[in-house]
């Protein structure tokens, strides 16, 4: 049974994309300064295994503006809840993928906001991938 982790963190003030993108991706771009490779979180739950977060950004440019700004809203407490929550996931097998598993993560904002974060694992390497973060009903 997974539990749903309470972050500290709020969501970004702003409903339009151009209000949410700096203060997501300034985030973002903290996190890929701190490697010269693939930027990557550690992870409490995954006993401090990297998490990696170039997947999402490539995700988001597949949605329309209004969903992109809506899942970005989400992308502090998001990351916040990879780090720090030890609450086991939803885990199931991948319909698309025999080799990958998908941990879908449960948390709600310090405003009382619901949302998911999405993470993939490949079976054969144990190689995780943040997939996507994304608000539940509102």
């Amino acid at each position: 049974m997974e539990g749903i982790f309470k972050t500290k963190n709020k969501r970004l003030s702003g409903t339009r994309y151009e209000d949410v993108y700096d203060q997501a991706f300034g985030l973002y771009d903290k996190i890929k300064k701190l490697t010269k490779r693939r930027p990557y979180i550690r992870s409490t739950y995954f006993k401090k295994q990297k998490v990696f977060v170039e997947v999402f950004r490539q995700h988001l440019y597949q949605k329309n503006w209004r969903d992109r700004a809506r899942r970005m809203r989400f992308f502090p407490a998001g990351i916040e809840l990879i780090k720090e929550s030890n609450l086991p996931p939803k885990s199931s097998d991948n319909p698309n993928s025999p080799n990958e598993t998908l941990h879908k993560f449960t948390g709600k904002t310090a405003d009382g906001c619901l949302f998911y974060v999405q993470i993939k694992e490949n079976k054969r390497n144990g190689e995780k991938t943040l997939l996507s973060i994304f608000p539940g009903n509102e």
